[in-house]
């Protein structure tokens, strides 16, 4: 199974590029923002994911580890194919998608072309449970918008919340309660919220 590829970028294309390794051609499916990453017949290097069918191989590219890691993640979903994943990809960061699965924001993901409302709501439920080992830098889903809200963040950490955890409860409490809310009621609404109180 190949893992990774370091070659010529020969072609690039809008949904693929060919990596030229010691003389033999292999075609990669990839997302624009890894295809944007390359620059014809310069030196080029793509984690690859190997998807072997019975009538082909495809091979799948990423400029980061990351993405391919989200590609596997999003391919282990029913009804997402590799050329839907990629199309994700092309259209989220993993921090956006991130954000995305840890607040439900089905509307976000089926932003991607060939994802419907039925798919986006299967993506965003089937993943929820995983986003703590998705990979993902720093994301804080969403942004807390008053310094009482951000206060909240910091304490339901120090309780044991996971970042993105803590951020998705206080958003919440913080849209029932209005940003003028205090500290101390943005922490006990979040943990309602989150099911800990």
């Amino acid at each position: 199974m190949i893992a990774s590829l370091r070659g010529v970028a020969a072609m690039l294309a809008a949904d693929h590029a060919i990596i030229e390794v010691q003389g033999v051609g292999y075609l990669v499916q990839a997302s624009t923002r890894t295809l944007g990453q390359l620059t014809a017949q310069e030196p080029a290097f793509l984690y690859i994911d190997t998807q072997v069918r019975e009538d082909a191989i495809t091979l799948f590219g990423f400029a980061a580890m990351t993405e391919r890691d989200w590609f596997r993640h999003l391919t282990s979903v029913q009804g997402v194919g590799g050329k839907v994943a990629l199309a994700i990809l092309s259209t989220l960061s993993g921090d956006e998608l991130a954000q995305a699965i840890a607040t439900q924001d089905k509307a976000m993901v089926a932003r991607a072309n060939g994802v419907g409302p039925r798919l986006a709501t299967r993506i965003v439920t089937e993943l929820k449970g995983k986003v703590a080992a998705l990979p993902v830098s720093g994301v804080t889903a969403p942004a807390a918008t008053s310094s009482a809200a951000r206060d909240a963040v910091s304490a339901l950490e120090h309780l044991g919340f996971r970042p993105m955890e803590a951020a998705k409860a206080v958003a919440e409490a913080e849209a029932e309660l209005g940003s003028a809310a205090g500290v101390n009621e943005v922490i006990r609404v979040a943990l309602r919220k989150a099911g800990r109180s």
